[in-house]
């Protein structure tokens, strides 16, 4: 091994998110002299995060080199560890179309990265981008980790190891962890003091266990006093990043219901559920406030914040940022020195959640260490949150099975399956609307889906 790692970042001109990860990258010591490769189609994109990135380094006291790449293999050479993170047709056309089409045929989305016609879409766009980075690894690298941080996480993870078993990878979110920090939050209690066991699926985990540490050293279980704060009218507390747009009732109205505080934000939750978004029952929207529209919306406003955060970093001499609660730099830590870590990642279900179908993907703890990222197993989760993990399941497994054999009927079965969708359309309506987001995105998705 050699004295600092390589460190690839393929879709670098992602500049908010590439600053974020090696931001805490740079701050670890083990990791102060990498060699960092920064990858992006976009010559622009990738200048702009060079200048973040250098500063950032210099910033830190790190001491390692950094590389721009226009070429996918020649920045993966020899690489140890490779981070994934871009969005295949971007915002615009292809965010915008899937929202678009989608809102002509009656069905109306609030993120549509995960599931649904809108994530179904982003999968077809971004698999097999995801298998040529697999290429190019097995090639070059054959010996890296890859840290995929792309949506669809499941069904790009689950399409990669299917595909490439040979691959070392793992999905992250911040969802698990961004969780619990936020309902800490909303009960006012240091987030420290927490202690949970978390298992499911990417987007619909919950915490099996969520206890907090007590003055004597003992953990007491934090679920009824989320309930009686909920009921109290004192959580949520407003949205932390100021969106108020976004008001997490959904998420404790499910709580309510099922027991479980699931791990993924309320807008997104509500277009994973038949129960929500419905035509003409706009009481559902301002009940629950789910906010339609909720991720161009986004795009939108963060587009127009970082041209004025950029010029910021342009001119300025230092650029200190806190740690983010990414898990990148944990595993890069502890893989590389053997310091033991603990993450939550998406990875294949070999024996580890016993009623959830073997061999698809699942997000539970795994240990990291010098023997690589090793998943924990669970055992049975509790029988309602395996049901509702298994309609998010269907539309992921046909959807897989669709691109890993050309199939394209499975598209179309795929959408029909889906929750939410089911719940708005008729069979002849999803056909339709799937034969329109095939033509809209044309040349975006793989030659055989067009023919």
């Amino acid at each position: 091994m050699m004295t600092a790692p390589k460190i690839t970042f393929i879709g670098a001109g992602s500049t908010i998110f590439v600053k974020n990860i090696l931001g805490d990258v740079f701050h670890r010591e083990a990791l102060k002299t990498a060699h960092v490769a920064l990858m992006d189609i976009d010559e622009t994109r990738l200048e702009e995060s060079h200048i973040v990135v250098r500063k950032l380094m210099d910033s830190a006291g790190a001491s390692g080199r950094i590389t721009c790449h226009t070429n996918q293999k020649a920045a993966l050479q020899d690489a140890d560890f490779v981070v994934v993170a871009f969005q295949i047709g971007g915002y615009e056309p292809c965010t915008v179309t899937d929202f678009e089409v989608c809102k002509r045929h009656g069905l109306e989305q609030t993120i549509a990265d995960t599931l649904g016609p809108g994530g179904i879409m982003r999968a077809l766009r971004t698999i097999p981008h995801l298998w040529r980075i697999c290429e190019d690894m097995t090639e070059v690298c054959p010996k890296a980790t890859m840290l995929n941080y792309v949506n669809p996480m499941a069904m790009n993870t689950w399409a990669m190891y299917a595909r490439y078993p040979h691959i070392k990878q793992v999905g992250l979110c911040h969802s698990v962890q961004g969780t619990a920090e936020e309902l800490a939050r909303d009960l006012n209690i240091d987030p420290a003091s927490l202690r949970y066991r978390c298992a499911g699926i990417n987007h619909m985990a919950f915490y099996l266990e969520l206890e907090r540490k007590t003055a004597d050293g003992t953990y007491v279980n934090l679920y009824p006093e989320l309930q009686a704060a909920y009921d109290a009218g004192q959580a949520p507390k407003p949205n932390i990043h100021g969106n108020e747009r976004c008001q997490n009732i959904v998420r404790y109205e499910m709580f309510k219901k099922l027991g479980y505080f699931v791990t993924e934000s309320s807008e997104h939750f509500a277009e994973y559920t038949p129960w929500f978004i419905k035509p003409g029952r706009e009481d559902l929207i301002a009940r629950y406030k789910v906010p339609l529209d909720e991720y161009p919306k986004r795009c939108v406003e963060q587009l127009a914040n970082w041209h004025k955060e950029l010029e910021e970093y342009k001119t300025a001499e230092r650029i200190d940022i806190k740690p983010s609660r990414e898990y990148a730099s944990t595993i890069m830590n502890a893989l590389w020195t053997g310091e033991p870590s603990v993450i939550y990642g998406n990875v294949r279900n070999e024996g580890l959640i016993d009623n959830l179908p073997q061999g698809s993907c699942v997000e539970v703890a795994c240990l990291v260490d010098a023997n690589g990222i090793q998943p924990t197993k669970v055992g049975t989760i509790p029988s309602h949150l395996a049901a509702m993990m298994q309609t998010n399941i269907n539309v992921q497994t046909l959807l897989t099975e669709a691109i890993l054999t050309e199939n394209r009927d499975r598209v179309y079965h795929a959408a029909m399956m889906d929750p939410h969708t089911a719940a708005v359309l008729g069979i002849e309506e999803i056909y339709a609307l799937v034969d329109d987001l095939i033509a809209a995105h044309g040349d975006w998705l793989p030659a055989w889906l067009r023919r």
